[in-house]
């Protein structure tokens, strides 16, 4: 007979490093893992669209559907953390991503499928209930390293899902990659049953009065406001950048083929390693100055990256060599935002800890929807140098608000 889960309460009764480095490296996997299936779709409408007889704008609703459903897991089912006992609830939501994720494998018309994808976004919202587990289980001293270390875990799958989706679907077609990804959830929450704790929230009110409580959250933790509003401004740079940076690409002096791109998106995984050593600093009290740097490496990120996209004079593979530096800085400068601020509102108000979550991550996705809006218009209007200062006009608002902030 298997040994039955560990039970923690809300509040730390556990300290993760005294269960080792498969524990955190878990949580990391288990997170990226489950945010393949919200960025995937980016590279897969040209594919998807044809097949289920989509018009070339209705085939951006495939790359909504799954992200719409996340903002919506974020905002009403997230909060049930704070409500229902976390290890069954995150179980729930994982089978029903792996039934989603077979459905969309199998879905027979395209409307049918944004249904199956809006759906498997909101399932896959169950990342934020594994980080507030995983900050439960650490003492507040060591909480942003660990916190740090499973968001690299997020921030690789993001990196990597499109070149992932892409290699997958030109050898055996767009909805093998369903198919991958559902065995690869079924995997994990196989070994999530066994390896998961308990957590049970300290909340006793309805599931109305939490969702209510959102607002009143937002309105009592200037600390939530602040990390949020700064986190959804790097991130709507961080979209505008990723959403064009492959127009740039096909262009000379570049003139990459698709193959080239999918390698090129690989390099900005290397920004993921930031989380960490931006956690460290957290925790030793330097959250402050760590934000400002954070800040202001994404500022020369789009310098960088506006220099090296516009100049004709030098070496193609000089150049994008740069270019890919200013990628990688890039995602440097908004993981290290996000880590500091996940850091900051994970130590707020414990028995809201879902809740707070939930809104954090739902209002920096708002910001990454508002990059990936702006895209098209900016790229259009201005071309590349447009869509680098654009970037670093979200990038400078942040610096202000931070640096205007009371410590």
């Amino acid at each position: 007979m298997s040994q039955a889960p560990e039970r923690i309460a809300t509040e730390p009764a556990d300290d993760l490093s005294e269960a080792g480095v498969p524990s955190t490296l878990l949580f990391a996997t288990a997170t990226g893992v489950i945010i393949l299936n919200l960025f995937a779709p980016q590279t897969l409408v040209g594919i998807i669209g044809p097949s289920l007889g989509f018009s070339e704008s209705g085939a951006g609703l495939v790359a909504m559907a799954s992200l719409l459903g996340y903002a919506a897991g974020l905002f009403f089912l997230v909060p049930l953390a704070d409500l229902m006992e976390n290890r069954q609830l995150v179980l729930r939501m994982l089978v029903s991503a792996l039934v989603m994720a077979i459905a969309a494998a199998f879905a027979p018309t395209g409307w049918s499928l944004l249904i199956f994808l809006f759906f498997l976004g909101a399932a896959c919202s169950a990342i934020q209930i594994l980080v507030p587990i995983a900050a439960a289980m650490t003492p507040p001293e060591h909480r942003g390293r660990v916190i740090g270390n499973v968001m690299s875990g997020v921030m690789v799958g993001i990196l990597v899902s499109r070149p992932l989706a892409s290699l997958i679907a030109d050898y055996w077609g767009w909805r093998s990659f369903y198919a991958v990804s559902a065995a690869a959830l079924a995997l994990l929450t196989a070994v999530l049953a066994l390896r998961l704790p308990q957590r049970r929230p300290l909340a006793t009110v309805s599931y109305g009065a939490l969702i209510g409580s959102l607002f009143q959250l937002l309105r009592d933790e200037p600390v939530l406001r602040l990390r949020s509003f700064t986190a959804a401004l790097l991130m709507a740079s961080f979209s505008l950048f990723w959403t064009t940076v492959a127009l740039r690409l096909v262009q000379p002096p570049f003139s990459l083929t698709q193959s080239g791109i999918a390698l090129f998106a690989l390099v900005g995984a290397g920004g993921a390693a930031a989380t960490s050593p931006f956690g460290r600093m957290g925790d030793r009290g330097w959250t402050r100055m760590a934000t400002m740097v954070s800040h202001l490496i994404l500022l020369a990120a789009m310098a960088l990256a506006a220099w090296a996209g516009e100049i004709r004079s030098g070496h193609p593979l000089a150049l994008l060599i740069l270019l890919g530096l200013s990628a990688v800085m890039l995602d440097v400068g908004v993981t290290g935002d996000q880590t500091l601020g996940r850091r900051a509102v994970n130590l707020l108000n414990p028995e809201a800890r879902g809740r707070i979550n939930g809104l954090f991550v739902g209002i920096f996705f708002l910001g990454g929807a508002l990059g990936s809006a702006l895209a098209g218009t900016v790229w259009d209007h201005g071309g590349w140098v447009a869509v680098c200062s654009v970037a670093a006009g979200f990038g400078t608002v942040a610096l202000v608000t931070a640096l205007s902030a009371r410590r």
